[in-house]
């Protein structure tokens, strides 16, 4: 195998930390811009969620583009016009460019998941597919980590529109090493012939030309992919996920002060924990569903069991809501935030294990990312209207993200069928 692959998903890592940075700027720089423009909270999170809108959406047709043009030329693109509007964002006269801003910034992040997926696809064999996942997903959860600090220390020294702009820039200096390394395994300079002839036999998907790509393509249309139920059972169990994820993302903050009492020095230390193992969990399910393939497991039973016991660990998030030792909060919370990485990480190895040929897997991967981030968009409001008709109580939210995790489950295990690359229509 080419040693230079690593290479390849280590950058795609670093673009997915960037764009998460990207994407939570506006978060910490939100006091700021709010005293300036006179903002108040309502339109703040109307802002804040705009990006959610346009980046679910789009993953859909970025899925397709991925396809058709390949990652090197699709990331390019995707990071380029992400980073424009992250600079752009300094220019903001008020709410409504902000909100503009925001919503031609999910735009070009919606590109950057399903052009990962089609990096391991083409770089990475059967066996290695679940930590490849595992490392460009980790980037979404570090990204909170380096966000706080990095922007903050941005906002303090220059001013919070300077931060867009050189938050901007990171996007233009990655594009650079970008362009400058990646290549499709048959056309990198570094890859031997043998190497690349094992390559392609280990990835376990046909050597395609360009021509048999469309060929593939025209075989079974983008759209016909929602026929099976393999589809819908990796739409179901991600939207599952990303509830509880987004709960940590959005939520999780203000439950630790308000419903247990932490202060901001806890906040930043000790609760801290449960982000910190969320990518320590990928990397480790991504390793344990390969070397469970390699000891002879089929890739079904492999993946399923990696994903069916993540999801039902994860779901003790819904514990916290019922016990005062924070302590033991922060254990559920660990335990399921690391879970979920558990699990996402074979979540995003599905494309390429299952995809009919080597023109759907970026596809794929936008559509189950596409209803995964429908979750996105519905845990802020839902979560909001349960807390007021509840006077401020966490508790239908954790429970809630609790059965959806139970739901997630059962859908990888019932509904999800063999892992095996979809059956191509029969030609007429």
């Amino acid at each position: 195998m080419p040693k230079i692959r690593w290479l390849m998903i280590i950058m795609c890592f670093f673009a997915l930390v960037i764009s998460y940075i990207d994407r939570a700027n506006l978060a910490v720089a939100a006091p700021y811009i709010s005293d300036e423009f006179h903002i108040d909270p309502i339109w703040m999170g109307f802002i804040m969620s705009g990006f959610f809108w346009t980046y679910a959406v789009m993953q859909l047709p970025c899925g397709w583009f991925a396809d058709k043009v390949g990652p090197r030329k699709s990331f390019t693109i995707a990071v380029g016009w992400w980073s424009v509007f992250t600079a752009f964002t300094a220019l903001a006269k008020g709410p409504f460019s902000l909100m503009g801003c925001r919503l031609l910034l999910g735009i070009g992040e919606a590109g950057a998941n399903p052009s990962s997926v089609k990096v391991i696809s083409a770089w990475f064999s059967v066996k290695e597919r679940g930590f490849a996942a595992s490392i460009f997903d980790s980037g979404v959860r570090i990204g909170p980590v380096v966000t706080l600090p990095i922007v903050s220390w941005l906002i303090l020294t220059f001013g919070w529109r300077i931060s867009f702009v050189v938050t901007g820039l990171l996007g233009f200096i990655w594009i650079v090493f970008w362009l400058k390394f990646y290549h499709e395994p048959e056309e990198h300079p570094k890859v031997t012939p043998e190497e690349l002839k094992y390559l392609q036999k280990e990835r376990n998907t046909p050597t395609t030309s360009k021509n048999s790509l469309n060929q593939s393509t025209q075989k079974l249309p983008w759209i016909s992919l929602f026929k099976y139920r393999t589809i819908w059972a990796m739409m179901i169990g991600f939207f599952c996920l990303n509830f509880a994820f987004y709960f940590f993302v959005t939520w999780f903050p203000s439950y630790l002060v308000q419903a247990k009492g932490f202060s901001l020095t806890q906040l930043g230390t000790i609760g801290m924990l449960p982000i910190l193992l969320a990518s320590p969990g990928s990397w480790v399910g991504g390793l344990t569903s390969d070397w469970l393939y390699r000891r002879g497991w089929g890739l079904t039973k492999a993946r399923k069991t990696c994903l069916v016991s993540a999801m039902l660990a994860s779901s003790v998030i819904t514990l916290s809501a019922f016990t005062d030792n924070i302590y033991l909060t922060l254990i559920f919370f660990s335990i399921s935030y690391a879970s979920l990485g558990f699990a996402g990480a074979n979540i995003w190895s599905l494309p390429s294990d299952v995809a009919p040929s080597p023109s759907h897997v970026a596809s794929i991967a936008g559509i189950q990312n596409f209803a995964s981030n429908l979750a996105g968009i519905l845990v802020s409001t839902v979560t909001g209207v349960m807390l007021s008709i509840s006077g401020g109580s966490f508790v239908g939210p954790l429970v809630l993200a609790g059965v959806l995790c139970l739901i997630g489950s059962a859908s990888y295990l019932f509904l999800l069928g063999k892992i095996e690359p979809l059956p191509m229509p029969q030609s007429k």
